[in-house]
């Protein structure tokens, strides 16, 4: 008897357990609820337009210094004038702008080590010219208006300016106004140079000088000529 009411109590568990499982997996309809469908507008792409929606673009705290000072003129420059520049054509000078400083440290750093004039950096410095090799003989023992006069006779007039700088060299050597050493460079005389009058002049023909000789450039008689006129100046005021 016992036997029998233990089944049918195994039996009528089962049946009910089975029962809540079939209810608990029947999914409910929320009918109550309305269900709207949204389209995405074509003219999406118009409506976020401008700097602020542009993010490969830094702008505000992001930006370095320099990258706020040119866009604050490009900025303005489209509230005055509008004139708009792209947010790109910005970054583009940006970084043209930091490929100039890279040079100009390059120059200042390279200027510094060697102390050389602009032009003997990029120019193959002239030691050697015919028969002069100033760095075996003293410049006062070299007869240079021989070689001037050879030069002239020449047509090479370039060559001939050439030895009117290092004439004037010579003399300002011989009268103590500098100290000449092959190695030196015009900068180096011309803060030697204490006389005004002289300091100016030699600047002007170490300057016609670097143009001519160091810049290859070719120069007929009547340059030449012309130019000669400030070399004879300074000589006149160097000699006693």
């Amino acid at each position: 008897m016992r036997y029998t009411v233990s089944i049918i109590f195994f039996l009528l568990t089962t049946l009910v357990s089975v029962a809540q499982g079939t209810n608990d997996s029947v999914v409910k309809i929320d009918s109550s609820s309305v269900l709207t469908v949204r389209t995405i507008n074509e003219n999406l792409s118009n409506k976020y337009t401008g700097d602020e929606f542009d993010y490969t673009f830094k702008t505000g705290e992001s930006q370095n210094l320099l990258a706020r000072f040119i866009n604050w003129v490009g900025q303005g420059l489209s509230n005055i004038f509008g004139i708009n520049i792209s947010p790109q054509l910005l970054e583009l000078i940006e970084y043209f702008i930091y490929f100039l400083l890279i040079i100009l440290v390059i120059y200042l750093v390279v200027k510094l080590l060697i102390n050389e004039n602009f032009n003997s950096l990029f120019q193959k410095k002239a030691k050697t010219v015919n028969d002069i090799n100033l760095t075996e003989e003293h410049i006062e023992g070299i007869d240079i208006n021989k070689l001037l006069h050879e030069a002239v006779e020449q047509k090479d007039y370039r060559l001939a300016i050439r030895y009117q700088f290092l004439l004037t060299l010579q003399k300002l050597s011989k009268n103590d106004i500098i100290t000449w050493h092959f190695d030196k460079t015009n900068t180096d005389y011309f803060t030697e140079i204490k006389q005004p009058e002289i300091k100016r002049g030699f600047k002007k023909i170490a300057y016609l000088y670097d143009y001519i000789w160091y810049g290859e450039q070719i120069i007929d008689d009547v340059k030449y000529t012309k130019s000669v006129l400030d070399f004879e100046s300074i000589n006149k005021q160097i000699q006693p």
